[in-house]
């Protein structure tokens, strides 16, 4: 039997998805599959990696591994795609032809190119390697000193609650208005802030970071916090250096373009996860990257797939025993929309619905409070 090869570039959760997907679909076994994964070990649930610091190990976060006809090549790099002879080439000679190719690069985190961010004790919040980085400096310095998240995302704020379990004293620095910018309104980035300072962490918003100093971090009015560590996380870039080379469009703000069906203008290469630019919009969730893996799995096994949509899933964030979601039009953007808000800071909740004019449908919600609220 004649079987096609499937080179998926890349072995984050996404990968790992779409591998799974296309192992389960393929009734005669008639996919190969390569997968060319940058990082020295296999797919892991980046979600939990925050766990990584309250007692659990990388193998607890491990995914399970693929089954027979998957060749999984860690540590390896992608340098180049040639897509008219279908070959891509890895930095350590070897080369893989395929009948059909997936990118799923991902991201890299974004670093402001503040004098200083590349100083030893500055890190990123991305990777096992970077957890097992920021827990040795935290163990090499004094117990109790500050350091400082520059970011007030989802992310920036797990990077300080992994602060605070190593013994750290977290500062957050966010340019924006509020924490979460992306995921609550007004009224809920007041109370998040409020109840993330009443456990010890300090929270500056509207802050700019002009500076990373070898005891602190600058701020762009002249304040200075001191820091024995600095993690960014201000945010994502799509992977997508492959594209220049391979002569695949890219989005505005990055990713491989891809259309509703996470294909690129070759039929033979899709694109999924964060470094997919669907419509020219990328997705820095997982559950989207899911539904993009399913889909192309499916395709691959000329099985019915319908079109990639944002369907607007919530985002979800309970740590520093504070629950958050955000989901759709939170800030009432849509003409004659209503809004519903419960402010109830003394209980620790705050609750706001978006409704559509005429009040049938939900267009957005976001919701701030304290595990303890009712």
């Amino acid at each position: 039997m004649s079987r096609r090869t499937l080179v998926v570039v890349g072995y984050g959760p996404v990968a790992h998805r779409l591998v799974t997907e296309v192992r389960a679909l393929d009734r005669t076994d008639g996919w190969r599959i390569v997968v060319l994964g940058e990082e020295p070990r296999g797919a892991y649930d980046r979600v939990a990696l925050s766990s990584l610091v309250s007692g659990l190990t990388p193998a607890d976060l491990a995914l399970p591994a693929p089954d027979f006809l998957v060749d999984v090549r860690l540590s390896t790099t992608v340098t180049a795609v040639d897509r008219e002879r279908r070959i891509v080439r890895c930095s350590d000679g070897t080369r893989h032809t395929y009948d059909a190719l997936v990118l799923a690069t991902g991201s890299r985190p974004f670093v402001p190119p503040v004098p200083g961010h590349d100083l030893p004790h500055c890190f990123t919040y991305r990777t096992v390697e970077d957890i097992d980085a920021i827990r040795a400096a935290a163990r090499s310095g004094r117990p109790g000193r500050p350091g400082v998240v520059i970011g007030g995302g989802l992310l920036g704020l797990e990077a300080a609650d992994a602060l605070r379990h190593l013994g750290l004293r977290p500062h957050v620095v966010e340019a924006a208005p509020r924490l979460m910018p992306l995921q609550v309104d007004t009224g809920g980035g007041r109370l998040l802030a409020s109840l993330v300072r009443d456990l010890g962490v300090d929270v500056r918003c509207e802050a700019a970071t002009v500076s990373v100093e070898e005891d602190g971090v600058r701020l762009a009015d002249g304040t200075e916090i001191e820091a024995g560590l600095v993690v960014f996380s201000a945010g994502i870039r799509p992977r997508d250096e492959l594209a220049a080379a391979a002569g695949l469009a890219t989005g505005e703000r990055g990713g491989f373009v891809v259309d509703d069906r996470l294909r690129t203008d070759d039929e033979r290469v899709w694109a999924v996860g964060e470094c997919a630019a669907v419509e020219g919009r990328c997705h820095g969730l997982l559950a989207p990257g899911h539904r993009m893996a399913a889909s192309v799995a499916r395709q691959l096994l000329g099985l019915a797939h319908p079109p990639f949509t944002d369907t607007g899933q919530p985002t979800r964030l309970k740590l520093l025993g504070i629950g958050v979601s955000g989901f759709g039009d939170i800030h009432a953007r849509t003409e004659g929309a209503i809004e519903f808000s419960e402010d109830d800071r003394a209980g620790g909740r705050y609750r706001k619905l978006v409704l559509s004019p005429d009040g049938r449908t939900l267009l957005g919600r976001v919701e701030v409070a304290t595990a303890s609220s009712p």
